[in-house]
């Protein structure tokens, strides 16, 4: 802990420190105290990938959720552009939560380094802290609303406001 009581950060793998206030900007991990948030890192996996390598590929199986910590990842499905995602962003949460093939192709636009939580290891948390799993899965129930919200806008051609 620093001075201000917050967490300098829980190491990972190859010596990686991720502070819980850097997953803040996260929604998933809205809700969540700190403390919760650090019992979470154990079961996550650090991971980077070069610019241009795919992550994850339209059609294949994937069972992990991402949040970007920094860079920047393209969304394509169908070889057409749907979407860039940031720092704060997540991905591969509807392959987390139902086992189906990748709907859509993620590409790093630049160097990006990520923490996953796979289906797995959501499991493991759900035996391991009911308290923790019941509030993530209710900010994916959250987000996957605000998404199906804007689908809706967007499908009528009205403004969201």
């Amino acid at each position: 802990m620093d001075t201000n009581g917050a967490s300098a950060g829980v190491p990972l793998q190859q010596g990686i420190l991720i502070a819980p206030e850097a997953l803040r900007k996260h929604s998933l991990f809205g809700g969540l105290s700190a403390g919760q948030i650090e019992s979470m890192l154990p079961y996550m996996e650090y991971k980077t990938f070069q610019a241009r390598e795919v992550i994850m590929s339209e059609g294949v199986y994937n069972d992990s959720i991402y949040f970007i910590l920094e860079g920047r990842v393209e969304v394509k499905k169908n070889n057409v552009a749907l979407a860039e995602l940031r720092e704060g962003d997540a991905f591969g949460e509807m392959e987390l939560i139902e086992i189906i093939p990748v709907v859509a192709t993620i590409r790093a636009l630049d160097k990006v380094a990520a923490l996953s939580l796979s289906n797995r290891k959501l499991h493991e948390i759900y035996k391991n802290d009911i308290a923790t799993f019941a509030m993530v899965i209710m900010n994916f129930a959250r987000d996957l609303s605000r998404r199906l919200r804007h689908m809706d806008i967007v499908a009528v051609g009205g403004n969201e406001e």
